[in-house]
This record gives C-alpha cells, structure tokens and sequence, in this order.
C-alpha cells in the first residue's frame, strides 16, 4: 500500500474466526533478528484490522476502518494489533475533524494566546504568567481542550507549538516596551515537540526575532507527557533544555506517576500542583499533608512551587498556612486575551523580582 505499509486479506471462516491469532503470527514472524550488514536488526509491525459485513455494497469502508484501527494502534499500542470497532471509529472521526479545524487556523491566523496570572498569594501581585492556546471560530474563542485530539498529530502538535512561542515573543516584547513587569510566561510543549530535538532552536529563533531573552520564557511538561511512552528520550530532552539555561516546570502534578525521586534524576525548576490537590485542602486532610510536604521538599531542591486552579479565598489562607507562595486560578482571573493581560500587568505586576525564597521567579529587564 505504501513504502512501509501492507494490507492482508483474509477470506477463511478459521482465519476470520481468530484475526487476534493470525495477527499474533504475522508479529512473531517479523519479530526475528536479523542480520543487516553486521547490525542486529529486530523488525517490528503494527496491525490494525477490519471485517467487512456482509450485504454491504461497496468494499472501501473495511479498508478506511481498517486504516482508523491502524492509527489507533499506533497511538496508543505500537507493536500491537487492534481490531476497528464502532467507538474507535466516532473517535477517529472526531481526531480527523479537529486536525482539520486546527490546520485551517493555524493557516488563517486564527490561533491565538491568553494568559492566566500566576500571583503571590500574599501580595497579588503577578509574578509569571501561563500563555494558553485558543482557537477563534468567528466570534467564538475555543479552548485548547476543545480540539486537544489534533495534538496528537506530531505535524499540528509542531505547528501549533511554533504559533504560540511566535506570538508569546512578540507579546513579551509589547509589554516590555510599555515598561510594564512581565517576569516570565509559561508556554506549555507536547511530547512531539520534545522528542523532535528542536524545540530548544524554535524556541531560540521565535525570542530571537523580537530581541527577547530567554529569561522571559518557561517550558511547561504536563506529568503525564513527563512520564508517557518514551519517558526517557523526554527526560533525556528535559535534561539538555535545562542544560542550556532554559527553565522547565512540570505541569498537572499529582495526577500521573511522577515523584520526587524522579526528580532527583531528571529536575525541573518549577512543580505546578494540580487542582484536584487545591480542592481538598481540608485542615489535617491528606492533601494538605501531602502539599506541605511536597513544599518542604522541593525548597530545600531549589525548586518553586505553584498551586494550580484556585478558586476562593479560604484556599489561598489554607495554601499559605502550609507554607505555598505562588499560585493561580479564578480568583485571581481566568486566561485573558493580550489587552486585558495588559491591563493586568499595569494594575498588578510584580515591579521588582523579590528574592529568590520570597517568591519572585524572575528578574525583568
């Protein structure tokens, strides 16, 4: 079918009785080492498959759902086989039309950036701020979780990447040209971008064009991407942007598999502790015990600590009765387009950096 891709199909009442079995040895069969010019190759395939139903008109439907279980496959179980049913299908479909809605914003200008503050809990004052990506469909501003399914596509994922460190650059360089304290803006980057190897030059040519320094710039990871599949090229990754002087923060913490003895390995310069943390700081609760601990750690490791998705004043007093500083949330404000984030940074930013242990993260300039 392709350079690398091949159909099969089966006819036999036994074949299509056990597509699992037959899959299984079309892997072991590739599966063998072989020899190529004094290099032990280990050859490996994904599957995907489809049956076709009987009584149905045209053949090409088998073939597309056969393509969608593929997709799937290699997504979620490289090596493997899976068989096409009627979710993935629905599931497929709905990648396929938010790939397609978020190239054709991405082609349009249609992409843009909004920023939520991230404060002291003490001062409210600003301190950073997250860039958040947001598709405008006419009057309408869509969020990223609406159309998060075209990430997975390493091309939009990339492409998307390189819009918003674009804009964030430009951004910075507006409000420092109005003499306004921006600090640092966090840009989140997916798995794609880390293990392509050229995050660390987009990164260096967007900033570059507007004569912005890196200083001004940290690299969100969400837990998850930090410890998904091929967590140590992405560690490996995480390791050579912080070699370079570039800050990273691990993003969504406590809802994966991460822990601090992966930090110990791989550190970050910033832990973001997810919401669901935030809504349980009962006094004396696991959480809060969890959170102070987690605080007490990381200042002795030289890393900042950030509580994600706060909502109210009693949780700010509860945060900083353990010990946190630094935050964000709606009751500081939601994610902002560049106006009113301008507005923000007048009325609230942060005029000079404090010290390090008091909470600033970052020295304008």
């Amino acid at each position: 079918m392709g350079g690398d891709e091949f159909a099969l199909i089966l006819e036999s009442a036994d074949d299509l009785a056990e597509p699992d079995a037959i899959a299984q040895r079309i892997l072991d069969a590739l599966g063998r080492p072989a020899d190529c010019g004094g290099q032990i190759v280990v050859p490996r395939a994904t599957i995907g498959g489809a049956v076709y139903i009987a009584g149905d008109p045209v053949t090409g439907p088998v073939r597309q759902n056969a393509d969608f279980a593929l997709y799937h496959a290699k997504d979620t179980a490289r090596g493997s086989f899976v068989m096409y049913s009627a979710a993935l299908g629905s599931s497929m479909t709905r990648r396929l039309h938010a790939i397609r809605d978020v190239s054709a914003a991405l082609c349009d200008g249609r992409i843009e950036a909004y920023y939520q503050p991230i404060f002291r809990l003490d001062t409210r004052e600003i301190v950073g701020l997250e860039a958040l990506c947001r598709m405008r469909i006419g009057d309408r501003i869509i969020s990223a979780a609406a159309f998060h399914e075209a990430t997975s596509d390493a091309r939009v994922s990339t492409a998307l990447t390189e819009r918003m460190m674009g804009l964030v650059a430009a951004d910075i360089r507006t409000w420092l040209d109005l003499g306004l304290a921006v600090q640092h803006v966090g840009i989140n980057v997916s798995s794609e971008d880390l293990s392509g190897g050229a995050i660390a030059r987009v990164l260096a040519s967007a900033f570059e064009r507007h004569d912005v320094s890196l200083e001004h710039v940290i690299l969100e990871v969400t837990e998850t991407v930090y410890m998904g599949r091929g967590d140590q090229a992405i560690q490996e990754a995480i390791r050579a942007l912080r070699d370079r002087g570039i800050r990273v923060a691990l993003d969504d913490f406590g809802t994966g598999f991460a822990s601090l003895t992966h930090l110990l390995t791989v550190p970050v310069d910033v832990i973001k502790i997810d919401k669901t943390f935030v809504d349980h700081l009962e006094p004396d609760s696991v959480s809060a015990t969890i959170v102070e601990g987690l605080i007490r750690v990381a200042k002795k490791m030289g890393i900042r600590i950030v509580a994600e998705g706060i909502e109210s004043d009693q949780q700010i007093a509860q945060l900083r009765a353990i010990g946190c500083v630094l935050g964000q949330g709606y009751v500081f404000s939601p994610a902002v387009d560049r106006d009113a984030t301008t507005a923000l940074l007048a009325m609230h930013g942060q005029r000079e950096a404090r010290r390090v242990g008091s909470g600033g993260m970052a020295r304008a300039s």
